[in-house]
């Protein structure tokens, strides 16, 4: 049973899980491809891919997606250089775009901080000291 399944009462089928386990750089997961990129059929992820939690990959269906060490955040980053909402991820028709949300450390896309923007694969993101980068599905 996944860590993840542990929690549900035995009477709620989970249709997703949105978290995928990986190993950077070791090419051993099938969701991974031989170029880093992860395959499937979503539309865009963050793999995290240094600091706490490395290895994880968050799936971000369209809509806003908020990350922070608050329990209420779809993804949860436990770390005090981490705001209760730090971000929000937004996936819709023009893309995957990010706004800070007054975080207290900030937001860094590239070694730059930004308070909103348009994010591709390939992006590297620090949220406190996670250290994410962005990927496309393929499929």
């Amino acid at each position: 049973m996944k860590d993840s399944e542990k929690d549900v009462p035995e009477h709620v089928d989970i249709e997703h899980e949105p978290t995928i386990s990986w190993e950077p750089g070791s090419g051993e997961d099938p969701g991974e491809d031989s170029s880093g990129k992860l395959s499937g059929a979503f539309a865009w992820a963050l793999t995290v891919e240094g600091g706490p939690q490395s290895g994880l990959t968050y799936v971000l269906g369209p809509g806003n997606t908020v990350a922070g060490r608050g329990a209420e955040t779809a993804i949860f980053l436990p770390d005090v250089t981490v705001s209760r909402e730090h971000v929000r991820f937004s996936v819709d028709s023009s893309g995957l775009s990010m706004s800070d949300l007054a975080s207290t450390n900030g937001t860094y896309v590239n070694g730059e901080r930004l308070t909103a923007g348009m994010l591709k694969e390939g992006d590297q993101l620090m949220v406190g000291k996670f250290h994410l980068r962005i990927s496309r599905g393929h499929g």
